[in-house]
């Protein structure tokens, strides 16, 4: 190992982003040999690098991407009898941290990844990543609210909302394409409900330059940094 950067290492090999990194270090949680790390620090081939008393061993990057299926939350831990997306995936998988997250009753792209600088520039607001939905609501949408969504935004308690839409179907007013590049706590479904509609059906297709395709609900693949 050329000489690197202490906090891309943590960074790299704990799936976390480098500022993270740098608070342990800031915070005296990591030791480089037997001594306390500082910010700033570089380490080279054979040096042992510990944190909260475990070494941190090097290793590479994965990239996974799974069409999470309705019904599973994103996090670590079942809450009460409900499954998480993580039993879909393989034991040597399951410290992959994901990228974003999708609610219980939504389904679509998720991306997982050990890279906590990827991760970090894929969902940080300053990094514009375009997003797509399938949204089916309950009624059809009148033309003055799909004016204001699309046009003028709507007032949430979090700041405006404001989607691009585009209808999914001649045939109806409720099946839209959803395309938004924020990523605030349910704001889909936030944005419908503040004009009284409900969202029935929230999928993800596409997420920055990654594309679900043809990926089977429940399945994943392992993809390519781009």
């Amino acid at each position: 190992m050329e000489e690197i950067r202490l906090n891309k290492y943590l960074a790299t090999n704990l799936g976390i982003s480098r500022r993270e990194a740098d608070d342990l270090i800031a915070d005296g949680k990591v030791f480089v040999g037997e001594k306390c790390a500082e910010l700033g620090a570089r380490i080279h081939e054979g040096d042992v690098v510990r944190t909260n008393g475990r070494v941190v061993t090097s290793k590479g990057f994965t990239y996974i991407m799974l069409n999470k299926p309705v019904g599973y939350v994103c996090s670590r831990k079942r809450q009460g009898d409900t499954p998480t997306m993580y039993e879909l995936l393989p034991a040597e998988l399951q410290e992959l941290k994901s990228v974003g997250r999708l609610d219980k009753n939504s389904s679509g792209l998720i991306l997982l990844t050990n890279d906590g600088d990827f991760a970090f520039q894929m969902t940080h607001p300053k990094f514009v990543k375009t997003k797509i939905y399938e949204v089916e609501i309950d009624r059809d949408l009148a033309p003055l609210h799909q004016q204001m969504i699309a046009d003028f935004g709507v007032n949430l308690p979090d700041g405006r909302s404001q989607l691009g839409l585009l209808r999914r179907s001649d045939e109806n007013r409720r099946e839209w394409q959803v395309t938004m590049s924020e990523g605030r706590n349910r704001q889909i479904r936030r944005t419908f409900e503040a004009l009284g509609y409900s969202v029935v059906a929230l999928h993800r297709t596409d997420f920055g330059p990654y594309t679900l395709g043809d990926l089977e609900s429940g399945k994943f693949i392992t993809v390519d940094k781009k």
